[in-house]
């Protein structure tokens, strides 16, 4: 008879569990975005056996067109948590999840005259929703703010805009982190102006990307048909550009903004941030190379890392760079009970 192979047992399982909050300050925004908003929640296996136990908190904000069923349910989060708590690559930490996918793909995290404040959503309502609902260490030093693409533009920017909220940040390809050709105004600009209404940029990515940037960071309530201003304008063949309305969006990046920032981000025991090389989203490498060069010009502390691979590639799994990276970063700067 031949040997049974050696079987490698299951890491003890965390689970899921998903709420809703029902947003004060979301509601009644003019761009029509739906103030109940849902939060998937990570909590370690040992959550329910040590009832008296509280937990450090990781916010993972997710990227455009993402949400944070697709977080667990389709990049595996939730097994990645379980297997680095069996590895000790990590103590057991809460993971949450907020749900900013909005109608134009997502939030960008920033607080908008048309789609509301989901800055102080993000940095207040959800946090104050978290530590009433789950045994968390609800201190600053036992919280820790990260996010992918869209969400480590978002990571960036809220670090820097709400200083003393989280010990740590760690950001994965962030978008929008500064300014570059390749967005302004950007190829989804005629596509957009030509629009009569929603339907018009469901079918182009770029195009949804301008209405969703442009509905962020140059919004206008009352202007039709997105509520917002667009960084161009159409002629009898041409389109041109609207220097005032990019003037706005590179206004509002984190590089941009970081000379007024500076004190915010040096009280964060950590800042890291990273990117592939071969980045399909131009303008992340040579933003995420400028923005570290203002941060070391202004003296702030902070690790910044070019690795080989795309903007969705190395980042989920074991061998990619949340588990290799984000997961470890927190578990040495975070307070843990």
């Amino acid at each position: 008879m031949l040997p049974l192979a050696a079987q490698t047992p299951s890491p003890p399982a965390g689970r899921v569990v998903v709420k809703t909050l029902d947003s004060k300050l979301l509601r009644g925004n003019p761009g029509g975005e739906n103030p109940r908003r849902r939060v998937s929640v990570y909590l370690p296996a040992d959550y329910e056996t040590h009832p008296q136990r509280r937990y450090p908190v990781v916010y993972y904000l997710h990227g455009f067109t993402w949400n944070d069923s697709l977080i667990f349910n389709q990049d595996g989060m939730k097994g990645l948590l379980d297997q680095a708590i069996a590895d000790r690559q990590i103590r057991p930490f809460i993971l949450v999840v907020p749900n900013e996918q909005t109608r134009f793909g997502g939030s960008w995290y920033v607080n908008s005259a048309t789609n509301g404040p989901w800055a102080d959503f993000t940095a207040r309502e959800l946090i104050e929703f978290v530590d009433k609902n789950f045994r968390t260490l609800a201190r600053p030093g036992s919280r820790g703010l990260a996010g992918h693409s869209m969400g480590g533009g978002g990571t960036i920017r809220l670090a820097m805009q709400f200083p003393g909220t989280w010990a740590a940040a760690y950001a994965l390809s962030p978008a929008f982190l500064g300014a570059h050709p390749s967005y302004l105004p950007g190829p989804g600009v005629p596509t957009a102006l030509r629009a009569k209404g929603p339907a018009d940029v469901q079918g182009s990515h770029v195009a949804f990307a301008t209405v969703s940037l442009s509905r962020a960071f140059s919004a206008a309530p009352k202007k039709q048909p997105f509520g917002a201003d667009l960084p161009g304008s159409l002629g009898a063949d041409s389109v041109a550009r609207r220097d005032a309305v990019l003037g706005r969006w590179v206004g509002a990046t984190p590089t941009a903004q970081l000379p007024t920032r500076i004190a915010a981000l040096r009280q964060l025991r950590a800042l890291a941030f990273d990117w592939g090389a071969q980045d399909e989203v131009r303008h992340i490498p040579p933003t995420c190379y400028t923005f570290s060069s203002w941060l070391s010009s202004f003296g702030l502390r902070h690790t910044a890392q070019e690795y080989e691979g795309t903007h969705g590639s190395r980042i989920m799994g074991r061998t990619g760079r949340v588990y290799q990276q984000v997961l470890p970063f927190f578990n040495t700067h975070l307070d843990f009970e």
